[in-house]
């Protein structure tokens, strides 16, 4: 499995047999006044979650925490050193950003950015920029196995063109943005990738990491800049999958606490009827709809198919999500 220390199958073992609660906590300003409070405050909360997370012999080697926040917009302005573009006329922000898994190997590394900024010309997108993430494994303390399946951090900046001097933004841009990720991590091998998140309104901070390891690791949630009106946090205790950095929650759209026991069923019933699919606000063709339906590799696990369902009923339908 992709930044995962998942023993292959063998013998009578099939890690597809892998599969009890988790740690969960909201902060939000019911008013939608953003600050560093907010994330300060998640943080905690996240704290106070650790016994409901778990780790393995290595207590420093944690089963995966993470949290969610609105994209920091003018703490990325402020970090970067190529321009991104301002507000449309709605107010909505116009660039998405993502944090994204790549290889640690330099010459994958380099193959897989150069495919994703292929990609991106591919579906009518412009690249802004990269950002190599400031990552404090040596400060956090991570332990042995954590380390030895951690991916290299960096932060990905794409737009929608100009057309007219105005750019998409928010919800529209990011259903643009939407099959390029799907896309992206289609690939297996030595450069496949994963985006933790790809938005122009969310970004999530994760990694297979303990709770109080995750502002250590990440300095820019700590950087009082980091604002933002919401925080979901998530301690993770992988009871019966093994733990990868993938795996952290929260998802992109969904932070779980608990099993799915239909898991089988709901994804056949998906993918026998994903040739059906369709949508006029996914763009480009019935074909480009369809791949970017939520089909999940077997090694994804049951939270993560749930959370690629939400994403694709948020892109297609007339939800505002």
């Amino acid at each position: 499995m992709l930044f995962s220390a998942l023993p292959d199958a063998q013998g009578l073992y099939d890690p597809a047999n892998e599969a009890d609660s988790c740690g969960v906590a909201m902060i939000t300003d019911i008013q939608g006044r953003r600050s560093h409070g907010i994330v300060a405050d998640g943080l905690t909360a996240l704290e106070h979650l650790e016994h409901r997370g778990a780790a393995g012999a290595e207590p420093n080697s944690g089963d995966g925490a993470g949290i969610l926040l609105q994209l920091p917009v003018e703490l990325l302005r402020e970090l970067v050193n190529f321009a991104l573009p301002g507000p449309a006329p709605d107010g909505s922000n116009t660039f998405a950003a993502g944090i994204c898994f790549l290889p640690q190997d330099e010459d994958a590394r380099s193959a897989a950015r150069a495919r994703i900024e292929a990609l991106t010309a591919e579906e009518g997108l412009e690249v802004l920029g990269w950002r190599e993430l400031p990552v404090d494994p040596d400060g956090a303390g991570i332990g042995k196995t954590a380390l030895g399946c951690m991916p290299h951090m960096a932060q990905f900046f794409v737009a929608a063109p100009e057309h007219g001097g105005v750019r998409l933004g928010g919800i529209e841009l990011d259903r643009k943005v939407y099959p390029l990720r799907k896309r992206a991590e289609q690939a297996t091998g030595a450069d496949a990738v994963y985006f933790a998140s790809l938005s122009s309104r969310t970004i999530v901070y994760k990694g297979m990491l303990t709770t109080m390891q995750l502002p250590q690791y990440f300095p820019d949630l700590r950087d009082e800049r980091c604002v933002s009106a919401i925080a979901i946090v998530h301690s993770r205790f992988s009871t019966n999958t093994f733990p990868s950095w993938p795996l952290a929650h929260p998802f992109r759209f969904v932070a779980h606490n608990g099993e799915i026991n239909t898991v089988r069923g709901n994804r056949n019933r998906m993918h026998a009827r994903e040739a059906l699919l369709s949508s006029a606000r996914i763009p480009g063709d019935l074909s480009r709809c369809r791949r970017s339906a939520p089909r999940t590799p077997p090694t994804r696990r049951r939270s993560t198919r749930c959370s690629n369902c939400c994403i694709w009923v948020g892109a297609a339908c007339r939800m505002r999500c």
